[in-house]
């Protein structure tokens, strides 16, 4: 019997992980009685019950797992460090707001069993802020002009791995990956499958602004290159024509051209405008440098307080 993991990143979803848990049960029960299952719940040190809600879980159903963090790792490292934890034969991994249809289930294991090793929902309609959707849009349309790899466009992470595509995971050794990147990147072969996106059930998303540039960073610095060469090119320019108008206004002065004096404000404007770019370039430079630093540094993704019905012990609970 083949075995299906299914992961659930949480954080803060007290009002969610029992119905979430309930439901996704109901349809291996009703659509996929042939496979057993993992329902795995990877905790990014809420502050609310929902530990305790899924120590609950855990106490009624051994195929209920559980790993609380000692503290939040951020929304990119959580996930990842949860597929990598995973047992089955293939991983499904899924938001614990309700965003992501459990009706999904049976259809990306349908995909599966036809030989795709990752089916991709897109999000092709959703019912969330329609401006926060118009920025998702030009932000995907903007990076995959720019990426010099393919970039999935409305795809969150969410789908369906199977277990050869997990072990490629293992083996990448990336403190801060971007999953969204790396299925794109690896070049397995997969199905994108087009879904609407839910109204989160209940709770508060924990996403903000910060959060989402953080996201759009690190996809930005990982896949592409243009924006360094930009940089470069838009510098050589620039310095070419304060060349030419620093000559210009020289030979201006050398004349004695009193007709064309024209006082301090052009000066004054071309500091301002040039020390904006400086300033944006070496912020942009910035973020590459973040970027390296994270991953020369080796950290772990995530470091574990306690983890429920895992055959094997806590990585901490070893040492």
């Amino acid at each position: 019997m083949k075995k299906i993991s299914v992961l659930v990143p949480c954080y803060n979803e007290e009002e969610n992980v029992v119905p979430l848990s309930e439901a996704i049960i109901e349809q291996f029960e009703k659509h996929l009685p042939n496979y057993d299952y993992e329902l795995i719940f990877i905790d990014n040190c809420s502050l609310d019950s929902t530990r305790e809600k899924l120590i609950g879980l855990c106490e009624n159903n051994k195929k209920i797992k559980a790993i609380f963090n000692v503290r939040n790792f951020g929304q990119f490292n959580s996930p990842f460090y949860g597929m990598l934890q995973t047992s089955g034969d293939c991983t499904i991994s899924m938001s614990a707001d309700f965003q992501d249809p459990v009706e999904l289930i049976p259809r990306l294991v349908h995909e599966w069993e036809n030989g795709y090793k990752i089916v991709c929902p897109i999000k092709t309609s959703s019912k969330e802020n329609p401006i926060m959707r118009l920025l998702r849009t030009c932000y995907y349309k903007l990076i995959k002009k720019m990426s010099d790899v393919e970039q999935i466009e409305h795809f969150t992470g969410t789908g369906l791995y199977d277990k050869s595509f997990i072990d490629v995971l293992r083996d990448l050794d990336d403190p801060t990956p971007f999953l969204r990147g790396i299925v794109a990147e690896l070049g397995f072969k997969r199905k994108d499958i087009p879904y609407e996106q839910q109204k989160r059930r209940a709770g508060k998303t924990s996403n903000n602004f910060y959060r989402l540039y953080d996201a759009a960073m690190l996809s930005f610095t990982s896949y592409i290159k243009v924006g360094m060469r930009i940089c470069t090119i838009a510098g050589f320019f620039i310095s070419m024509i304060s060349f030419v108008i620093a000559f210009a206004y020289l030979i201006v002065k050398l004349l004695n051209w009193h007709s064309f004096a024209m006082g301090n404000a052009p000066i004054l404007i071309g500091v301002f405008v040039l020390g904006g770019l400086q300033l944006f370039f070496i912020g942009l430079l910035g973020e590459y440098i973040m970027s390296i630093n994270t991953r020369i540094m080796k950290r772990p993704l995530v470091i574990e307080e306690k983890r429920i019905n895992f055959d094997t012990p806590s990585p901490s609970d070893e040492n």
